[in-house]
């Protein structure tokens, strides 16, 4: 199948299953800032698993994850998302770029998180030099979202986490008052602490006086 009919099949499976209720309601969670077909995560992964199974070429997967993206109702990013998540394996540093590129339109918590969270898997799978070397530009970035994603790019690394990086950034970015930053540094905090808790708690009493109290707050939330 070609990626311009699997495209249309989306739509056109997605459309079929519009619920007006269920899409009021998740338009009002998002703060009214995205429109919604109103279809819930398990039905639109229940209706892509539906379809044809489609193995993409790179340059398909991107041209869809970027047409998916241009399209009003925010499942089809969610489905790009889940796309770019599935085809993992596949994603290389190369893809880096693409993703960082879609976190700064129509941005808003979810579609970063799911974003960082693909990121997350391509610099693990790699953990070169040259990748941590793009997350230390992606940290320093005037785009709020490519610096959330960089905060928390090591989650779930557990004692593969480069902590010079980690708390690195920690006191980069302790200084912005935006509470998205604020609770990815707690986040990513928190996350390390499972695995090293005696250099995370050090790392938070050494650093309490620029940390907001929110990132203290969430670090320490499991002490």
């Amino acid at each position: 199948m070609h990626v311009e009919s699997y495209y249309h099949q989306i739509q056109t499976v997605f459309t079929t299953q519009a619920n007006p209720k269920n899409a009021s309601a998740m338009r009002s969670y998002m703060r009214d800032q995205f429109d919604f077909l109103g279809i819930k995560t398990p039905l639109r992964r229940a209706l892509i698993k539906d379809l044809a199974k489609v193995d993409f070429h790179l340059t398909d997967l991107e041209r869809l994850v970027r047409a998916l993206w241009l399209l009003p109702q925010r499942e089809y990013q969610y489905v790009a998302i889940d796309l770019l998540a599935t085809h993992k394996k596949s994603l290389g540093l190369s893809q880096l770029g693409l993703l960082l590129s879609l976190a700064q339109d129509k941005s808003w918590w979810d579609s970063v998180d799911g974003l960082a969270s693909v990121t997350n898997d391509i610099l693990f799978a790699s953990r070169a030099q040259e990748s941590q070397l793009q997350m230390d530009k992606a940290a320093k970035h005037p785009n709020i979202w490519v610096r959330r994603i960089a905060m928390i790019h090591q989650l779930g690394w557990r004692l593969e986490t480069d902590q010079t990086r980690l708390f690195g950034y920690a006191q980069e970015l302790a200084h912005e008052e935006d509470f998205f930053i604020r609770k990815a540094i707690g986040w990513a905090l928190r996350d390390y602490a499972r695995w090293q808790p005696e250099a995370v708690g050090e790392f938070v009493d050494a650093h309490r006086s620029q940390l907001s109290n929110l990132s203290v707050r969430e670090a320490l939330k499991h002490f």
